[in-house]
């Protein structure tokens, strides 16, 4: 089933493992099954710490990763291809005794966990975000014997996720969990664990933290590390807003990639160079005092710093209308690239006329049934190039001066109603899925106002990149630059870099 060339990195990587496994599976005569049953015997001949043994399981096809002796928890239901390949693959290492790359207070929090708890994850193998959801479970579900996880294919289970409109949908002991990206921090934070403050209160002094993961964030730390200064990194996770990016063309001298691979390249270019980086926790506040400048996190640890380069990004803008909460992940959803499977056949409405709204009606387009683009100007803002690939689609609808007005539906979505702000009409199209596509917000609201922001709760800066807070600097798509670009952000972060190293000399 595997093709040459991923063989071949399949069998190097299998070399890595540390001890045996066994794939406990459930096959009957389907023909997904009888995929299940190719994929295993063919990954188990390439290694003889694998074994694969036939039993009855609670989903058919699915299999388990055991140790011989020892059931782990985690267990896949469906034909992890795609993008789930890899998650298998960690799986592997892992329960083969591999250590993760976890940071050590991360994996206490997870063994700490004393409460049974078994996770499911609905997902699609077309999903760039569920395979960072599967195997922080599937990690969580191998470190602690009280915790199991299974992943599941709702193409496969058509019957179990026929209500599921948005992956990953994660449900905890039956009950409804967490949708969309999420890291095993996020996972924790929402479990209520919390990392150590002592793992945090008792670092030294930085001369330059930055505050972000993104491409803004990276380039700054480099930039400093480069120059000597003792850098630290606050973030959530590496890569930022750009995991959620599926096709990056645009980023000069690279011709083609995706957001998860730019973000993994940024990772390994970070961990280059001596740059402290605390992954997996968030800023809650920032002050200056006379020892300097003091950061806050979300576990009340403290850290010093003479400068601070704040680039905590943006994320997606909420349209704020009657149905669109009630109604999320039941038709209304924001990563075409995801949920874009699950309206297959379907008629749908893409809400907002830039590059993200362009590029999910045309990514749409291939899928649904008929995409209708709305958008509330009299004119899109999206590249000429975009517009001109809309044109050419015979299922997809342009609607300008149309201002969304409620998104309606009981238990899912049945239609949009829409202003006319022309004639001042209201109208109503029918469809079963909204896509939002509207923008961003910044992540400014943890600075409660230590910082000046603008009216759209940007953080405003000079041409040196500095605040209104002498010696913290700005970068990125949280600041009141113009344009929203990667390559514009990572510019951004190098001259924050070299105005903070400027600032230290002076000061």
């Amino acid at each position: 089933m595997l093709k040459k060339e991923l063989k071949s990195q399949l069998s190097q990587l299998l070399k890595l493992m540390e001890g045996d496994v066994v794939l406990t599976a459930s096959y009957d005569d389907s023909e997904k099954s009888k995929e299940l049953k190719d994929l295993l015997d063919e990954i188990a001949d390439m290694s003889s710490h694998i074994t694969v043994k036939e039993d009855t399981l609670e989903r058919t096809p699915s299999f388990s990763v055991d140790r011989p002796d020892e059931r782990t928890g985690v267990v896949f239901a469906g034909v992890p291809l795609g993008h789930e390949f890899n998650s298998l693959v960690l799986a592997l290492l892992q329960v083969s005794g591999r250590p993760p790359k976890e940071e050590q207070s991360v994996i206490d929090q997870i063994k700490a966990l004393d409460q049974p708890l078994h996770f499911e994850t609905f997902i699609s193998l077309s999903c760039h975000k569920c395979p960072d959801v599967v195997q922080a479970l599937n990690l969580m579900s191998v470190l602690n014997p009280n915790i199991s996880h299974t992943m599941i294919d709702g193409a496969v289970f058509k019957e179990e996720s026929e209500d599921i409109m948005a992956v990953p949908a994660v449900f905890l002991n039956g009950e409804e969990f967490g949708n969309g990206r999420m890291s095993i921090s996020d996972i924790l934070n929402m479990l209520g664990s919390k990392a150590d403050p002592a793992e945090y209160d008792n670092k030294e002094p930085y001369d330059v933290l930055v505050i972000g993961g993104g491409p803004a964030s990276g380039t700054a730390a480099i930039y400093t590390a480069r120059k000597g200064l003792r850098t630290g990194i606050v973030a959530d996770r590496i890569g930022g807003q750009v995991n959620e990016t599926a096709g990056i063309e645009n980023f000069i001298t690279v011709k083609e990639t995706t957001g998860p691979e730019f973000s993994s390249a940024l990772e390994a270019h970070i961990n280059e160079y001596d740059i402290d980086v605390m992954e997996g926790i968030r800023a809650s506040h920032i002050e200056k005092t006379e020892d300097g400048i003091v950061v806050t996190l979300d576990n009340d640890a403290k850290l010093k710093s003479k400068t601070v380069i704040i680039s905590t990004g943006a994320r997606f803008r909420n349209l704020n209308i009657p149905g669109e909460d009630e109604l999320r992940n039941k038709g209304v959803a924001y990563c075409p690239h995801c949920d874009g499977p699950l309206f297959e056949g379907k008629n749908v409405a893409v809400v907002g006329g830039g590059n993200s709204g362009a590029e999910a009606a045309i990514d749409l387009a291939g899928i649904v049934k008929h995409v209708t683009l709305v958008e509330y100007k009299d004119f899109l803002r999206a590249d000429e190039i975009l517009q001109k690939r809309l044109r050419e689609l015979p299922n997809v609808e342009i609607l300008k001066n149309a201002q969304s007005s409620e998104i309606l539906g009981k238990d899912h979505v049945t239609g949009l109603k829409y202003t006319d702000n022309k004639t001042g009409e209201t109208n109503q199209i029918d469809v079963e899925g909204v896509f939002v596509q509207i923008g961003l917000l910044p992540n400014t609201e943890w600075l409660e106002g230590a910082i000046d922001t603008n009216d759209h709760g940007e953080i405003m800066v000079d041409r040196k990149q500095e605040t209104s807070m002498p010696g913290v600097f700005a970068a990125g798509d949280v600041t009141d630059d113009r344009f929203k670009q990667i390559i514009i952000a990572m510019g951004s972060g190098a001259d924050a870099a070299l105005n903070a190293f400027d600032y230290i000399i002076r000061n």
